[in-house]
């Protein structure tokens, strides 16, 4: 069994390379998206302090459908340009938002999040596959090394299964 052993009192640029780390030991020798997506959302979800909600929309028919996730049920379909994940989808931008409260329509899967990063997931051929969308109940949880750590772990996803 794959256990996370990581210390949230690294500096946050050590932690997330020591989360790239472990993501890579998770993908090793495997291409499925379904496979990776879960075991990958697990890995956020215990390892990074925080959260309430870490997962996978997909592209599927031109809406963000949702894949593999920890935390409570979530919305299953997501039309571009429509909350958080909508926005990062459409504009292919990384959409980190200190409070989801003050966000125009915001979807609020779970009235506990308080602050969401949504990282766009885009093949090596620029074909938008999904979103990485990560949600704590803490107020401005993330901030710009989150940005940069997260959107390195999403490339990792991404080339897990382009293979």
């Amino acid at each position: 069994m794959f256990e996370a052993n990581l210390s949230a009192t690294l500096p946050k640029p050590a932690f997330y390379d020591e989360l790239a780390m472990q993501a890579r030991a998770l993908f090793a020798g495997e291409s499925n998206r379904i496979a990776n997506a879960a075991n990958f959302s697990a890995l956020l979800y215990h390892a990074l302090p925080d959260l309430n909600w870490a997962g996978f929309y997909f592209m599927t028919d031109g809406e963000l459908v949702v894949g593999p996730f920890q935390g409570k049920p979530a919305c299953v379909r997501i039309a571009l340009g429509r909350g958080v994940c909508g926005r990062a989808a459409q504009t292919r931008e990384t959409q980190l938002v200190p409070d989801v409260r003050a966000f125009p329509d915001h979807i609020a899967c779970d009235a506990a999040s308080r602050s969401e990063i949504v990282v766009p997931l885009q093949t090596s051929a620029g074909e938008l596959i999904g979103v990485l969308d990560i949600d704590s109940p803490q107020l401005a949880r993330f901030d710009d090394e989150d940005r940069q750590g997260l959107e390195a772990l999403a490339r990792l996803f991404v080339a897990s299964i382009e293979g």
